[in-house]
């Protein structure tokens, strides 16, 4: 199947989970990733702030920051790519220009994620053996992810079902270290 028809068949499966799974599947998510004890030793987190349907990164910010990690978030430049700022808790971010709430500290720079000692971002598929991330389709975390470095745990983050046997893949496409889940973490076999 190529990228369109996947992106279509997981956005579609995607619109059917009712509000109450949405919840308890990132509230597990959340939880299994607190227990890592990579993700509780990182100091500098790049994480993003969810919409609509994607697993929810909200509470997981919230936590992350509560705990003394520093969090930052990707602003969008009108090229497609990543800046980055600083999230100072809930009253810190403003809808940017795509209505996605960003953070409105001062911004870091497109290159303040190779700083960081986790980086978690959005996916629609992993592919199970190879770790390759399917996106929206716009190559904003592919141009993120080349600049992190290759001991960094990246991770994304998944819906049951997601975690799949061959995900389409093109020479830009990043892959992903781990996949998180409501029932656990996945390590791709090959990288």
């Amino acid at each position: 199947m190529d990228k369109m028809n996947l992106r279509r068949l997981i956005l579609g499966g995607r619109a059917g989970l009712d509000p109450a799974t949405l919840r308890e599947s990132s509230a597990a998510t959340r939880e299994i990733l607190l227990d890592q004890p990579w993700v509780q030793m990182a100091g500098l987190v790049a994480c993003y702030w969810s919409i609509g349907t994607e697993p929810s990164t909200h509470g997981l910010v919230l936590a992350l920051w509560k705990h003394g990690a520093t969090v930052i978030l990707p602003v969008q430049l009108p090229d497609g790519d990543l800046d980055w700022a600083v999230y100072d808790g809930p009253d810190s971010l403003a809808p940017g220009p795509s209505g996605i709430m960003e953070p409105v500290d001062t911004r870091r720079g497109v290159d303040a994620i190779r700083t960081a000692a986790l980086v978690l971002v959005p996916a629609l598929a992993v592919d199970r053996t190879t770790g390759v991330r399917l996106g929206r389709g716009r190559g904003c975390y592919d141009r993120a992810l080349a600049r992190v470095g290759p001991n960094v745990p990246t991770v994304a983050l998944l819906h049951e079902g997601e975690l799949l046997d061959g995900v389409p893949a093109e020479p830009h496409d990043q892959r992903v270290r781990f996949a998180a889940l409501p029932s656990g973490i996945a390590q791709p076999a090959t990288r």
